[in-house]
Parts: structure tokens; sequence; C-alpha cells
């Protein structure tokens, strides 16, 4: 071989190199637009299910249009279900539940969202009465269940949690303590309360047993057994027959006085529907997926937000939540459907780290990335 042709092999190989780079980056860029392109699909098939009376009340939201010192922006997190399998007994089911609802309760999180990572045989699960307690049944509704029963306060759990085997050892978890969870002799602006069967007279609103000392009549006639948020008003006499107050919406309490009023549940099919199913109106302007495969949240800014998801994977991770979902088959990269993807535990010393570990890691290590975010805005 002579000098010149040597030569000319030495200077195409860095040509071919740079081939192989570009080549592999648009690669990655048909996969992103790809993945934006399946869930905006996705986005215009979902139509929105009616709004059942018993299950919630519409109520003006015309106070928490005007401008407040409180919080306006919300987190929600979103697990999969399966996580109850990993438990070794029913009890154990029961505990995981609760440490994740006291993790959601210290760092305020306002909507959890349950989703099922099942195939698609199994995908009816989310749905109906749950099988028991025993390792062999679907968690989702049970944790989903278990959730909301945590969530609601004290004395107006017999309205709203029949006896049920999902809650066979709900009552041994801790509380969560949370501001809407009233004393009975405190002295509040807000009460969560449920409009009681009592006939009231004309132009007069429902009464609400809101677990004080007297029962409280609002400036509305609602439905009986429906749970609802009441404002307290102050009473002109001395000893009155009843408190005075008025309905309002539950997001008052935290736009208004910037309180931690509880979270909402929410279950979800699969991994594709946590974002196409959103219940938030302004749907999700910022969502982080978790995963030791992501880039550290040492070095991660979080821009301004209004409506934060973190979404959590199961044991697997959230490969096994992509995989199993068939209204996502062309993605292959879970990362493309975040704006980020991150690794909320760099160097771990465990192998694993678990779903209900990764929630506490996760929502204390970008506390303070919210807060910073919050104060620029």
């Amino acid at each position: 071989m002579s000098l010149s042709e040597f030569a000319d092999q030495v200077n195409q190989k860095p040509l071919k190199r740079h081939k192989k780079d570009e080549f592999l980056k648009q690669k990655v860029q048909r996969k992103k637009f790809k993945a934006e392109r399946k869930l905006k699909k996705l986005e215009k098939q979902i139509v929105k299910k009616k709004s059942q009376t018993q299950d919630m009340i519409v109520i003006s939201e015309e106070d928490d249009e005007a401008e407040t010192n409180g919080r306006d922006y919300t987190i929600s997190i979103a697990l999969p279900g399966s996580i109850l399998d990993n438990a070794q007994s029913p009890e154990l089911r029961s505990y995981l539940a609760g440490q994740i609802a006291r993790a959601c309760a210290i760092y305020q999180v306002d909507e959890v969202v349950v989703f099922n990572e099942a195939d698609s045989d199994k995908k009816e699960s989310v749905e109906g009465e749950f099988k028991g307690v025993g390792k062999k049944g679907d968690g989702c509704v049970q944790l989903a269940r278990i959730l909301q029963y945590l969530e609601c306060p004290q004395y107006l759990r017999k309205f709203f949690f029949p006896k049920h085997p999902d809650l066979q050892y709900a009552g041994l978890l801790n509380p969560l303590d949370s501001p809407h969870h009233m004393r009975i002799d405190e002295d509040v602006p807000f009460r969560e309360g449920v409009v009681l069967d009592r006939p009231t007279k004309e132009g007069k609103g429902s009464f609400v047993n809101c677990g004080a000392v007297k029962n409280v009549q609002i400036d509305k006639k609602l439905q009986s057994n429906v749970r609802v948020t009441v404002q307290m008003l102050e009473n002109k006499e001395e000893s009155p027959k009843y408190f005075r107050g008025k309905a309002v919406s539950p997001t008052t309490p935290r736009l208004k006085h910037g309180l931690y009023w509880g979270y909402s549940v929410r279950l979800a099919p699969n991994l594709s529907s946590v974002f196409t199913q959103c219940s938030i109106a302004d749907k999700y302007d910022i969502m982080i997926g978790t995963s030791e495969r992501g880039e550290s949240i040492d070095d991660f800014y979080l821009p301004s937000f209004k409506h934060l998801l973190i979404v959590f994977g199961g044991v697997k991770g959230l490969e096994e939540s992509l995989s199993a979902d068939e209204d996502l088959d062309e993605v292959d990269d879970p990362s493309c459907l975040f704006h980020h993807y991150l690794n909320t535990c760099p160097n771990q010393g465990s192998r694993t780290i678990r779903t209900e570990e990764a929630i506490l890691i996760t929502l204390s290590a970008l506390r303070p990335k919210v807060m910073q975010s919050i104060a620029i805005k």
C-alpha cells in the first residue's frame, strides 16, 4: 500500500464517525417526534366522562379566579398499583399504602394518579369491586381506596367508607393529620363536611356535619350524603342552635390562604392515560419521569410551572409500564414521554430503590427547586 492510499484511509475514519453520530442523533429526534405525535393523537381520542352528582359537587369558583396570596400551583404524582403485589402480607400491603399517603401529605401533593401497568387482558381490574386483600388481588383499586380513606377526615369516614376487605387494616395506619383534619373544638376558617338528609325551611340552605360541636347551615341547597368544603362564617348570636357557613370550592383554602387541603385520587388504565385523562383543565405543563437511567438531579433546574407531574415506575421501572401500554407501542424509550427524566438519588448504595422510598427521596430533592421556581415566578 502506498503512503497516499494510507493517508486517504486515515482521513476517512473521522468522517465515518461523524456520519454515525449524526445518524444516532437523527434517530433519537425521530423517536421523540413519534412519541409526541402519539400522545397528541391519544388526547384527541379521549372523551370526557360525565360527572355524577353523588360523586362530586360543582361549586362556583368565581372567588378562586380573583388575585390571592395563596398557592396557585399544584403537584401531582403517578405510580403503578402493582407495587402492592411486592408486599409479603395483607398487613404490609396496607402499611405500604399508608407510607405513600404520609409522603403525599408531608410534601403537599395535590393529586395521586394510580395507573395499571399490567397487560391488556387485566386492565378491567381498575374498575369495579376489588377481590380482597389477599396476595393474588390486583392492587390498583386497593391502593386508591386506602389513599382516599386516609385523606378523608376521621369524622366523615363512616359516611363514605362502609366496611370493606380493602380497609381491613386501614384503621391501624398512621393518620395524616393534615390541616383539613379538624378537631371538634377548633376555631378554623374552613371545614370539610357531609350534607345531612335534614329538612330545611324555604330559601334556606342545607345542614352539614362538619365535625364541630354543632351542625352548620350553608347558603346552598345540596344533595344529601355529599362531601362539601364549608367556609365558616361569624355567628351573630352568642349561643346559636347551629353555625353558619358558605359552600366553596375545595380549591379555595389553597388558593386563598395557601392551606394544604388534601389530595384527590384518580385511577388510570395505563401509563398513557396518566397524561391524556388529566383532570386539571390546564393540563400538566411540566412532566418529570424518575429512573436510575435519568440525568442527575444535582444539576437540574426546574422552570416555572403551574401544574407539575412526577411519574414513578414499579418494581421493574417505567420501562415495564411502557412495554405493557398498547397505546404507546411506537415508543421504546420512556424518557421521550417527559420534559425531564431524572435520577433523584445518584450514587445509590442499594441496587434497588423501592417506589415508596423513591417518592420520599424525589419530593425531598425537588422541594428546594420548587421553592426556587415559585420565588422567581
